[in-house]
């Protein structure tokens, strides 16, 4: 009579010698980092001298293990924004960095739309998430986290209760700092053209507007607030609007450089000269603010550092502290060129 045939050494014979659990084994097996290299020796060992064949199971675990450390998935509702382009810029050279691909995806309106961009995620087997959205509803928000990725939200973010990590610029800091900027420089009636007032960052600036008139003892008036949407065309009818008051403003904040660029129109269609006849102060500091003439005053929004931070949090693993935990804020910086100036006199 022949010997039965030997028994197979099984992941879970592995962990009972070793006296670890079974995931701790399998995070040996498919290289996985975070497991402490005393424990790590050991199972090692103890797979050698078992002599411990991996299952096509087991082998097919590893593979989606390895496969899902090779992308890191980014959804925008506009990726055609300039502040979009340079996010994505930067998040791509961060990424490559780490010899990981980019997946960049445009939401689509409705739940559905979510849910299909969730299931083609999960059938990437990607490692992580950054939302750069306006808003994200709560129902959208549990859908993601059923997915167990590392997920963090980028400015610009609606105001939605949430649990999952922001990271941001200081936008009341330097909507302050474009204020105090153009108040130094001696004018009193500033306009600002916001961007949607659903977005947190449209509200931030707009405070740091009204603090910085408030301790300059300027009153904020209400006629020289007009609410854009971000792009060009908005920046170009508020500022037509304001510049059309009885009295106008001598300067222009615009809460973002796109809009800015708008600005520039409306003043150069009523025969006006920059800075000459009126300042304007941008935010983001992207790169068409250098290219317009003349160059654009801005708020440097450090957009790279974001997308870069953004992309190392989505890498790490859920609970690591690459993660950021609440809300995580990088300062912003006033970047003065050639668009603002003393106001005109007599």
């Amino acid at each position: 009579m022949s010997p039965a045939p030997e028994r197979k050494v099984t992941v879970a014979d592995v962990a009972a010698e070793a006296g670890v659990s079974v995931a701790t084994v399998s995070k040996v097996l498919n290289g996985r980092p975070d497991v402490a290299s005393d424990t790590r020796t050991r199972i090692e060992a103890i797979l050698s001298a078992r002599g411990y064949v991996p299952t096509k199971r087991t082998r097919r675990a590893a593979t989606t293990e390895e496969r899902r450390g090779g992308l890191v998935e980014m959804l925008f509702n506009d990726p055609s924004t300039p502040w979009a382009a340079e996010m994505i810029r930067g998040a791509e050279l961060t990424a490559r960095a780490a010899r990981v691909g980019i997946v960049v995806s445009v939401r689509q309106s409705g739940s559905k739309g979510v849910q299909q961009w969730l299931d083609d995620v999960e059938h990437r087997g990607s490692r992580g998430i950054v939302l750069a959205l306006s808003d994200f509803s709560p129902a959208d928000q549990k859908r993601v986290a059923k997915l167990g990725l590392p997920t963090v939200l980028v400015d610009p973010v609606g105001d939605f209760d949430t649990d999952l990590p922001s990271i941001g610029a200081g936008n009341w800091g330097g909507g302050m700092a474009a204020t105090r900027h153009l108040l130094e420089l001696g004018h009193r009636r500033i306009g600002i053209i916001t961007g949607p007032m659903r977005f947190l960052c449209s509200q931030a600036r707009l405070a740091g507007y009204r603090v910085a008139l408030e301790r300059a003892g300027v009153g904020s008036d209400p006629s020289l607030i007009a609410h854009g949407d971000f792009h060009h065309a908005s920046g170009l009818a508020s500022a037509a609007g304001l510049l059309d008051l009885p009295e106008p403003p001598t300067a222009i904040f615009a809460a973002n450089d796109e809009q800015g660029t708008g600005v520039y129109a409306a003043i150069q269609q009523r025969g006006l000269r920059i800075p000459h006849d009126i300042s304007v102060v941008g935010f983001d500091d992207v790169p068409m603010s250098q290219w317009v003439s003349p160059p654009l005053t801005t708020v440097r929004q450090p957009i790279a550092e974001l997308a870069a931070l953004a992309i190392r949090a989505a890498l790490s693993r859920p609970g690591a502290p690459e993660l950021p935990q609440g809300r995580m804020e990088l300062s912003t910086s006033l970047i003065v060129r050639e668009s603002t100036a003393p106001p005109r006199t007599g």
